[in-house]
């Protein structure tokens, strides 16, 4: 009976289904095998989801709705990064309390993913800004607390006074804050870290095991940035810090007796002490400068490393000579010692730098162990070191040993693992955050909490509130804007800052609770082990759970959380490991990056250029299923490539071939015929290799294929279409439950095994051979598998083709490579 695709109905109805009877319920049972698929979770912006965010999430549900037709147990989760600068400065603008726009914002997302026919488990859904939530990303950080992991420091950070926060250095550029274009400072400030060094070494060994796009695991070890070398001492000589030790880092001690000068980081303790009078204008001039700049900014910035001399000089431990100490922004003090010595003959940057001031250059590393009088640039391979006092003549691996030997045995140096890696600041200086669970004590004689009482918070004595506090909630303020400084506003909220309690001598006194929230990236840490166990009131989840479905099997996202996401929630896992908690020491086991979709513009789609395309726009016009099947469709998973709305049109028109064969046209149980019969498992076979490959446009092409091969026959065989339902049933699967309903069965699809395939219907009969004449193809020639090479070498010979190029010549030799190849030798 004939019946129209109205894809807004359909979809409509298998959705509800859906939802009504939890088809996509994870559950665990005995002997089969599991699979953990997730997505990274969004951040729901007021201005919804765009075509660009469905394209791993689709990606994700071919999979992982295959799995479960294959008996895999799939857990596949959603939920929300809902706290964080973004909604705080929208309700900053608009008046309106973030919590009410996280929660409409949600329900969008929600609304607009349900509406892509996504196959997502919502009985676990999270959102980081529930109470429910966020007290185990409290409990999380008690842990770490008690651990010694996380601690105070007054460090210099990115402050935004306009934000009214501290930001990370991605999130400044070119001394602006990345959200609004603010300027932004570098100012020491009481701040919450954590040692993520502790885990330095084993970040970085864990990565060899991980599935993951080698130049992702590359960033890591590039953040992480583990090097071999030395600590050496250089004394200052003379001025009001003579004697006092600059220490560097090195990897490369076998160049020592080549440092000419040093250079300090402009926020290095020494830098005023050291100072001379005469220079100090000029060094005060340059450091505020760069107080201005980013840490990115001072280290990716322009090839050019400006510097400023400090007037002072240091000894140089090896040789005793006396040597400049210079200021420059490019040195970082939060990295290494924050010194460095610079030997100009076998550094770039150093070269550059003395070029530029006219600082000795000393040649101390020789490619062939000759002197060289002048250098045009600087040697930086391993040689033999020249100039070089005792070590003269000795190969550069020697003398990396016998040189920090040597400083050892005068206490001026000693063997040392670096790490790039710096500890991780947790405190963000904003209203909209989770509250750090932490109380210090007030000495008072009064109240607090009322005007002109005198106060002194103890921040050197912290302390964690119990377990049995959280979670300890935001107060209700609609006065959440920056105070101006470098309080946050929860210091604003007197009667949620200041509370009684006893101490542990059990008298009453009073504390005040930490001002300060934890960063976004606290919630998006963990989030993936919440799913596991999400309703769970008694623990952030069990640890029967962490055995049934830990690790993440497959992480799907965009690259842009290469480093930081990936590496944050790696430290809180191996940290949770320790605790007894889970069961292995990585959590995502496979990670796959999606290629960016552009705009039709071919730019990054943004509110900004205009050129974003709305998913509840295009589903409007042709449906969920077609929507899915481009998003496929237009290449390979991790290629970037621009969104054309009119693409979809194909797309759509293979579903309507699809849906005309069931609905428009008559069908028989009769067997199909043989051409279309192994068609048919052809396809099976591909499409099966495909998705599991994650190769799915290539999937949707091998049924398109088959579409139009059934399009052809005037009765279409039931056998072929169920198998057709049954594949297209991942990738479009309202379309394919109706196909299967019609084809008489009950719902839904997705209970149903996939569909098998008999490899010796996948072999052609006959095969199609090159014929290769003086070394180039000439002609094709189709043959039977079995024909032998007789027939073969006859057929070639009797081609046209064959004839026109070899003149009628008698073939002096005839190679035949059976089922590929004929060389004809004339």
């Amino acid at each position: 009976m004939s019946k129209p695709y109205v894809p807004a109905e359909v979809e409509a109805k298998w959705q509800e289904y859906w939802l009504k009877n939890k088809t996509f319920r994870a559950e665990r049972h005995p002997g089969r095998p599991k699979r953990y698929v997730l997505d990274m979770f969004p951040y729901p912006s007021a201005s919804g989801l765009h075509v660009g965010h469905l394209e791993g999430y689709t990606a994700t549900d071919i999979y992982c709705r295959y799995l479960r037709s294959r008996a895999f147990d799939v857990l596949h989760p959603m939920g929300w990064d809902a706290f964080g600068l973004p909604a705080e400065q929208y309700a900053i603008q608009t008046g309106t309390h973030p919590a009410v726009t996280t929660g409409h914002n949600v329900d969008t997302f929600r609304r607009q993913i349900r509406s892509v026919g996504f196959s997502y488990d919502w009985d676990r859904e999270v959102d980081t800004t529930d109470p429910g939530y966020f007290r185990w990303t409290q409990w999380i950080f008690l842990k770490l607390f008690e651990r010694g992991l996380a601690y105070q420091s007054a460090i210099p950070v990115n402050w935004c006074p306009a934000l009214g926060t501290v930001l990370a250095n991605e999130e400044v550029i070119d001394g602006l804050s990345e959200r609004g274009n603010h300027p932004v400072v570098r100012l020491p400030m009481r701040q919450w870290m954590l040692r993520i060094t502790a885990y330095g070494e084993r970040l970085l060994a864990d990565l060899e095991g991980l599935d993951w796009p080698e130049g992702i695991k590359a960033m890591q070890r590039n953040w992480i940035g583990r090097s071999e070398g030395a600590d050496v001492l250089f004394l200052v000589s003379g001025g009001p810090a003579d004697g006092e030790a600059i220490r560097v880092f090195t990897t490369r001690p076998d160049t020592l007796f080549g440092a000419t000068y040093m250079v300090l980081a402009p926020e290095h303790p020494l830098t005023a002490r050291i100072t001379t009078q005469a220079c100090r204008g000029a060094v005060e001039a340059y450091v505020a400068a760069a107080s201005r700049k980013s840490d990115r900014d001072r280290t990716e910035g322009s090839k050019e490393k400006t510097g400023v001399f400090t007037g002072a000089y240091a000894t140089n431990p090896t040789n005793g000579a006396r040597i400049p100490v210079w200021i420059g922004d490019y040195v970082l003090g939060s990295y290494g010692t924050g010194a460095i010595m610079a030997v100009p003959a076998h550094d770039e940057r150093d070269f550059a730098f003395a070029v530029e001031h006219a600082l000795p250059i000393v040649e101390v590393v020789s490619p062939d162990g000759a002197l060289h009088q002048s250098l045009g640039e600087a040697f930086v391979d391993d040689g033999v070191a020249v100039r070089s006092g005792p070590f003269d003549g000795l190969p550069t691996a020697e003398v990396k040993g016998a040189i920090v030997k040597w400083l050892e045995e005068r206490g001026l140096g000693t063997t040392k693992v670096n790490f790039k890696l710096r500890d991780w600041v947790f405190s963000r200086q904003r209203y909209w955050g989770e509250p750090i669970p932490i109380v210090f004590p007030v000495d008072t004689e009064g109240d607090p909490r009322q005007d002109g009482v005198a106060f002194t918070i103890r921040y050197d004595a912290p302390e964690a509130v119990s377990y049995d506090e959280l979670p300890l909630t935001l107060p209700v303020t609609n006065d959440f804007q920056p105070t101006g400084g470098a309080e946050p506003p929860l210091a604003r909220a007197k009667d949620w800052r200041f509370v009684l309690r006893n101490n542990a001598n059990g008298v009453e006194q009073w504390y005040a609770r930490e001002t300060n929230t934890m960063p976004q990236w606290a919630g998006s840490c963990w989030y993936y082990l919440r799913f596991m166990d999400a309703m769970n009131t008694e623990a952030p989840f069990s640890k029967a759970a962490a055995e049934a479905w830990q690790p993440v099997d497959l992480y799907v996202g965009g690259a842009e959380h290469a480093v930081l996401h990936l590496l944050y929630a790696r430290f809180w896992h191996k940290v949770l490991h320790d605790e007894g908690l889970l069961p292995n020491v990585e959590p995502f086991a496979r990670l796959v990056n999606q290629g960016m979709i552009l705009g039709e513009d071919n730019e990054k789609m943004s509110k900004s250029r205009g050129n974003v395309v709305s998913p509840d726009v295009v589903i409007a016009d042709r449906g969920a299923d077609a929507v899915r099947l481009y998003e496929m469709f237009m290449g390979p998973l991790e290629q970037t490539k621009p969104w054309s709305t009119a693409g979809i049109g194909g797309v759509r028109r293979f579903l309507d071939r699809a849906w005309t064969l069931v609905f428009e046209r008559p069908r028989s149980d009769a067997p199909a015929p043989e051409a279309i019969t192994r068609l048919v498992h052809k396809t099976i076979k591909k499409v099966t290799e495909d998705i599991e490959g994650l190769r799915f446009n290539t999937g949707i092409s091998a049924q398109m294929i088959l579409v139009n091969e059934l399009m052809k026959l005037e009765t279409q065989p039931t056998s072929a279409l169920e198998a057709l339902a049954l594949l297209l049933g991942p990738f479009a699967p309202h379309v394919a439950e109706e196909i299967w309903e019609a084809l008489g069965h009950a719902p839904s699809i997705s209970a149903v095994p996939w569909p098998g395939y008999d490899p010796a219907l996948c072999i052609d009969d006959v095969v199609t051979m090159a014929v290769q004449i003086g070394g180039k193809v000439r002609a094709e020639i189709t043959v039977a598998r079995d024909a032998g090479e007789e027939s073969i070498k006859a057929m070639a010979l009797a081609d046209e083709r064959t004839l026109r190029w070899t003149q009628g010549a008698t073939p002096r030799k005839v190679i035949i490579v059976k089922g590929k190849l004929v060389n004809i030798v004339v």
